[in-house]
């Protein structure tokens, strides 16, 4: 049955996949490229505005797709294929792994000053975060479509 619980996670999770599609895919294409222009002696202070700021943007909308995925995953609303719920958690808890594992201890390679090595390690772990994350805004597409047919 369509609850409203049940709308509120496939809205929330819609909203919140498809932002961060978009917000990572201008981070990869503009903002990472743009660390390498920074002079040296003011890319530690620059880098460390762009982590604040940019976590500020991030973890709410990082929290609530997970929480909608997993909602949607544990109590499947009808027209949502089990895959699709399933799926969609599993991309969510991925860009989370992926975030804490290898984007935060690259940034964390960066913050005492630009190291190029680093910023590879950052671009490669983003692609795979792009990649899941316009994964999942497909399918919490797909599955808002289920819903509405």
């Amino acid at each position: 049955m369509w609850t409203w619980a049940n709308k509120v996670a496939l809205l929330s999770t819609l909203a919140a996949s498809w932002y961060m599609a978009g917000l990572i895919a201008f981070v990869h294409r503009v903002h990472y490229p743009l660390f390498e222009r920074v002079d040296a002696p003011g890319f530690p202070a620059y880098h460390a505005g762009h982590t604040r700021l940019t976590t500020g943007v991030v973890l709410v909308p990082m929290l609530v797709e997970l929480a909608g995925a997993a909602w949607l995953a544990a109590r499947r609303p009808p027209g949502i294929a089990p895959w699709a719920a399933w799926a969609g958690l599993a991309l969510a808890g991925f860009t989370w792994g992926v975030t804490a594992l290898a984007a935060v201890p690259a940034h964390r390679s960066l913050a005492p000053g630009f190291d190029p090595a680093a910023l590879r390690r950052l671009m490669a772990a983003d692609r795979a975060r792009l990649a899941a994350w316009f994964a999942h805004a497909g399918i919490a597409a797909s599955m808002a479509w289920g819903a509405i047919r």
